[in-house]
């Protein structure tokens, strides 16, 4: 359990948030939301220890202990991989450094012997003859694989780190987590596994993520960081948008009764608890919204871009025809034999267990890179707009926002401009910063802009949530569902996939699999699970 009381952070004259009363108790996992900037990982630092707030406290349960998921991929480069998950533990660790440093006496006292005793009998209480085992379970959950556990960390790329770090936060049962954006760098098995280990933790874990579908499947509550306030809601990250909009709308129906709006809002209750116990989630927690009252739904101050992809004309029959397209990279084989026909109305996920295949395939497309073999050729009617896995070449100058976005249209008037970063929540003088400053999620917004000039009727994206606050990944989100055109894209994000996609192409270095069909009915087929996990040998 941990308990907020009075919290307040203030950086020089601007107060962050105040006023924080809060308390996360066990049983309960707790999504943070807020958009960039609002102070989610700031919190996180306070509930911590690694900063101290301006005024208030933070306590827990009486010998709880603490666990934090590390984000300095170098801090553990002198271990192994199996004696850094362990150390998550430090009382248990601790305890196996001073046991082991007394047996390994030259000069073995009889009072070292009692000593030893009683680490042995504290090492027994901890479970500590198990740790080596649930640790290498852990690591292979993940998809480290058993010949790397007693590896040096150093020898090990940053992705396979990412996971070594995680399996350390959760080693021991912690009674309390803490996780910052947890799913960043890894792939969707390594996420699903994660979302059905924390759904059935029942200690009290909180967690900052962009990614919706993760806090759909953990959460309980939600965390609203918005305007120098920190509210706690019952529901998972889908209730909260959807209530809060529904409040929205509901406020400015100036004409609709009290009681009619109580009577909407509890239907909306009734609709969304039953949809909840009948989903595929693997949470224990489906009581989430039993004792919700109608007065905890409140509209949300949250501004969302506009965004809008208006194509000048229809696709044709011919879309895209890709014949045995094949890449590599150094002499690995990213993926080979890639032929399929783009058909109308077709939004095709690509996913590959190497994200490299997904960006070299949307750069060979768009004429930046040359394939190995093969060849593909674009229908005549076909106008494409592509938005690239990096985009730091767009923004290596001096200009500014305004100038930057008047390279990409004939119009260059500033009534134009502003309309479309209005769009994109760029304001007043924002308009005049420069590029070079902007944060990784204005880049993202800039080159959203940059794609709704283009007009096209088909859509390219590589990974296109990265960087993006959850309000930006819903408009973007939602937008792309009811677009008429064609998309064509990678993402990490399981709602994104879900909900825009309607085909599946997975590259791999012996093949492609190629399905009609929804994301979630593809994971979960056993048998064909089973044939592109053979692929990839």
């Amino acid at each position: 359990m941990i308990t907020v009381s009075n919290l307040r952070i203030q950086f020089g004259k601007r107060t962050l948030f105040q006023d924080v009363n809060l308390k996360f108790t066990q049983g309960n996992c707790y999504g943070i939301i807020g958009a960039n900037g609002a102070g989610k990982s700031t919190l996180l630092r306070i509930l911590s220890g690694e900063l101290d707030s301006t005024s208030g406290a933070v306590t827990f349960g009486p010998n709880e202990r603490l666990s934090v998921l590390k984000q300095d991929h170098h801090e553990f480069d002198d271990f192994t991989v199996l004696d850094t998950v362990m150390m998550g533990h430090a009382p248990l660790w601790n305890i196996m450094q001073e046991k082991n440093a007394l047996y390994a006496k030259p000069d073995f006292s009889d009072e070292d012997g009692v000593k030893v005793s009683e680490l042995e009998e504290k090492f027994a209480e901890m479970d500590g003859w198990n740790a080596e085992s649930d640790a290498a379970n852990l690591l292979s959950g993940l998809g480290i694989k058993e010949d790397l556990h007693y590896m040096q960390m150093s020898t090990l790329s940053g992705k396979q780190k990412v996971k070594i770090l995680l399996a350390r936060a959760l080693f021991g049962k912690p009674e309390n987590l803490l996780l910052d954006e947890p799913t960043n760098d890894l792939d969707l098995d390594s996420v699903t596994w994660l979302e059905q280990y924390l759904s059935n933790v029942e200690n009290t874990v909180l967690v900052v993520s962009h990614d919706r579908h993760f806090l759909d499947s953990i959460c309980t509550h939600t965390v609203d960081i918005d305007f120098g306030k920190v509210q706690l809601f019952s529901g998972n990250y889908s209730f909260w948008y959807e209530s809060s909009q529904l409040a929205l709308r509901q406020q400015q129906q100036q004409n609709k009764k009290a009681e009619e709006k109580k009577k909407e809002l509890q239907e909306f209750i009734a609709r969304f608890s039953a949809n909840v116990a009948k989903s595929k989630q693997t949470t224990s927690r489906k009581k989430m919204l039993e004792k919700l009252n109608v007065e905890d739904i409140q509209p949300s101050t949250r501004k969302y871009p506009a965004i809008i992809f208006t194509p000048e004309r229809d696709p044709g029959n011919t879309i895209l025809e890709v014949r045995n397209l094949s890449a590599s990279i150094e002499g690995e084989t990213l993926f080979k034999d890639v032929s399929f026909n783009v058909e109308k109305n077709d939004k095709i996920v690509f996913l590959s267990k190497d994200p490299r295949a997904m960006t070299a395939f949307f750069e060979i497309i768009n004429g930046h890179k040359k394939p190995d073999t093969g060849e593909f050729r674009w229908g005549q009617t076909i106008t494409t707009a592509y938005l690239p896995l990096e985009n730091s070449e767009f923004f290596n100058n001096e200009l500014s926002i305004s100038d930057w976005l008047c390279q990409f249209t004939d119009d260059t008037t500033e009534v134009f401009i502003r309309g479309y970063l209005g769009k994109m929540l760029f304001s007043g003088e924002e308009i005049y910063k420069k590029c070079k400053v902007l944060s990784g999620g204005e880049k993202m917004r800039c080159m959203i802009a940059r794609m709704m000039l283009k007009n096209a009727n088909t859509m390219i994206l590589d990974t296109p949530t990265n960087h993006l606050d959850l309000e930006s990944i819903q408009a973007f989100n939602e937008r792309l569902s009811q677009f008429k055109g064609i998309v064509m894209f990678s993402s990490h994000d399981h709602e994104f996939i879900q909900t825009v996609s309607n085909r599946v192409i997975e590259l791999t270095p012996t093949g492609i699999i190629d399905k009609q069909t929804e994301y979630d009915d593809y994971i979960s087929d056993e048998a064909l699970m089973a044939q592109r996990d053979g692929m990839y040998v």
